[in-house]
């Protein structure tokens, strides 16, 4: 089976990194001729081109959704968090809500199409090392995604599980995105199996096990006070999760 993860891997990582190539140019005309509604059509689009490449590792992605979740206003999508492969999905499938993400920022720089989208596309870009920076940058994303009508997509476990064994929720990130958007209704994600990907390391890549992402009801904001809020959010989010 590892032998074949080494043969599907090296097509998967030059199909992976073709879209990526092929995508950046096309944000940056979409940017400039349509301004953001048209970048993010176009990083929509090269999403779905992402998650799709996962066939290639025999990897289909499904997202379960029993819920209607609020349109025309913000949503926070709050989710575990196993691999970089939790993203593509949630962009694609939840895109109505244009849900941008809180990232490091080393990732802004020095990866085609991604470090654009995060420079360009409303991203919270923190530096872990700088706590001033890092409050800041979360203060105007929170205000940037109110005033936009965006939507918010947050790990707050802080870093990615290895083994799917999820960590403890962070509350900061969640407390602060609540206080500049009190309407917001909360969206707990459980994903499932994309830690798998990586389970022999960065290369070869793990084969065949389906990523499965579970949304739950969503949940007023202010309808808990914000304690009660994130341990129910994290409760919801840790039932869904399959080890």
């Amino acid at each position: 089976m590892k032998v074949i993860s080494y043969l599907l891997s090296t097509i998967f990582a030059l199909v992976f990194f073709i879209i990526l190539l092929i995508f950046h140019p096309l944000q940056w005309l979409g940017l400039k001729l349509g301004g953001q509604d048209l970048h993010q059509k176009v990083v929509n689009v090269m999403n779905w081109f992402l998650v799709k490449s996962l066939l290639f590792l025999g990897i289909r992605v499904s997202v379960e959704n029993k819920y209607d979740i609020p349109k025309n206003q913000t949503i926070i999508f709050v989710s575990n968090h196993q691999s970089m492969f939790d993203i593509p999905p949630i962009i694609w499938h939840f895109r109505k809500h244009c849900p941008k993400f809180v990232s490091k920022i080393e990732l802004g720089k020095g990866i085609p199409s991604i470090s654009f989208n995060l420079k360009h596309g409303g991203a919270a870009l923190i530096d872990r090392k700088d706590k001033k920076q890092a409050i800041s940058e979360m203060i105007n994303f929170s205000k940037r995604i109110h005033e936009n009508n965006w939507s918010a997509a947050i790990f707050p476990e802080g870093t990615r599980s290895r083994n799917g064994q999820p960590k403890s929720f962070a509350a900061n990130g969640l407390k602060m995105l609540i206080k500049y958007n009190p309407d917001t209704y909360i969206v707990p994600l459980s994903i499932n199996n994309s830690w798998k990907v990586f389970k022999y390391g960065n290369f070869p890549l793990g084969i065949g096990s389906p990523i499965k992402i579970i949304t739950h009801e969503p949940i007023k904001a202010d309808s808990l006070s914000f304690d009660e809020l994130l341990d129910k959010v994290e409760t919801t989010v840790k039932s869904g999760i399959v080890i």
